[in-house]
């Protein structure tokens, strides 16, 4: 009797495992199929990637770039995928996001499609933002330098600005100026997209004296004002200069003017003057009225050293300010517009023989 009953539950536990296992092989290849129809790449005649800018999704020549926001919700993102074409289904999304571990990281992203569900996850978990290359190059100021920034899509130019202009970050680095120009390494750069414009402006002023430092150690010991006297100087010879030869000659013009108390008469600090101060364009040939303007960055009416640097200077004008050349020239002028070679001079006199007042060419 009891072998019986025992043989009857065991028969009963054979089927309940049996009814189990017979929904399992039921239920596991529907739960595949909804994994697969739900998880594949949108079919090609069905994609129809409709974008705005409120999606903050961009075409690129490489697939699609998405940002996505800080503070933005899985749920969201998952929304704004479904409206835009990229997934067909946001519940399926939110239960991919619900089962994985990871959490959706701000940043840009590229997705290149098809692109399955999954694999849309696992990029936007990834933390792999997609960097923007940003290359600023050497002689420009910090509008133009602004520009580049902005159209880089790093961050608005307005944002680069106030960062520059900022009293804390200029305090932070000892600067004795209104602002970072000039203490902005010219360099090539890589950004991720709306990236805080006050770290672009560290990244790109620890890259300066990170250079100043390989161009001599003893340069960091320097004064804030002494420090300074030679980046003007760096940013003045920058806008000059096109031969590099003639880097450390120009420098040492401008030094021993300064030592005699003469006028830098600079025709860059001129320009900067017409471009950057007064938004006219860069002229092609500077006119008397111009070297007239009274102000204080005009060094053909004010002795001494401008206010402030008038460009980023490179390694190149860097090391001229530095280390200039010991001569005895007191002027020069462009010789040859072709290969840019100037003429050097100890008076006056030869000065006004080498030619007619020509200016650098607007790209400069």
């Amino acid at each position: 009797m009891i072998m019986k009953k025992n043989k009857n539950i065991i028969t009963s536990i054979m089927r309940f495992f049996t009814v189990i296992i017979a929904l399992i092989l039921v239920i596991i290849p529907i739960l595949v199929g909804i994994v697969v129809i739900f998880n594949s790449p949108v079919s090609e005649n069905k994609r129809h990637i409709v974008l705005s800018k409120d999606d903050a999704i961009k075409l690129t020549d490489d697939g699609y770039l998405i940002n996505i926001r800080k503070g933005e919700t899985s749920q969201s993102v998952g929304m704004r995928l479904e409206r835009t074409g990229f997934i067909s289904n946001r519940y399926f999304w939110n239960a991919i996001c619900r089962l994985g571990k990871a959490q959706i990281k701000t940043g840009t992203y590229r997705i290149r499609m098809p692109a399955s569900q999954i694999e849309i996850y696992r990029i936007l978990v990834s933390g792999q933002e997609v960097l923007h290359k940003v290359t600023i190059p050497e002689g420009v100021t910090l509008k133009k330098m602004a520009r580049i920034i902005d159209e880089s899509g790093v961050c608005s130019a307005r944002e680069f600005l106030a960062a520059a202009n900022d009293p804390q970050i200029i305090s932070h680095y000892n600067i004795p100026n209104q602002s970072m120009e000039g203490y902005l390494f010219p360099d090539t750069y890589y950004f991720p997209g709306e990236y805080p414009a006050e770290k672009i402006i560290k990244t790109m002023a620890d890259n300066l004296f990170t250079n100043l430092k390989s161009i001599n150690p003893a340069i960091l010991s320097m004064t804030p004002k002494e420090l300074n006297e030679k980046i003007i100087i760096a940013s003045i010879v920058e806008r000059e200069y096109r031969v590099e030869k003639e880097a450390p000659i120009m420098a040492g013009v401008f030094f021993n003017r300064l030592k005699i108390k003469m006028a830098l008469q600079s025709c860059a600090t001129v320009e900067y003057i017409i471009t950057e101060i007064q938004n006219r364009p860069h002229p092609s040939v500077l006119l008397f009225s111009d070297i007239e303007i009274n102000h204080p960055y005009n060094t053909y009416i004010k002795p001494g050293l401008p206010p402030g640097p008038i460009s980023a200077p490179g390694l190149t004008a860097l090391q001229a300010a530095f280390f200039p050349a010991n001569t005895n020239y007191l002027y020069f002028r462009l010789e040859d517009v072709a290969s840019g070679r100037h003429y050097f001079s100890r008076t006056h006199d030869e000065h006004i023989k080498a030619g007619k007042l020509i200016t650098k060419p607007s790209w400069r």
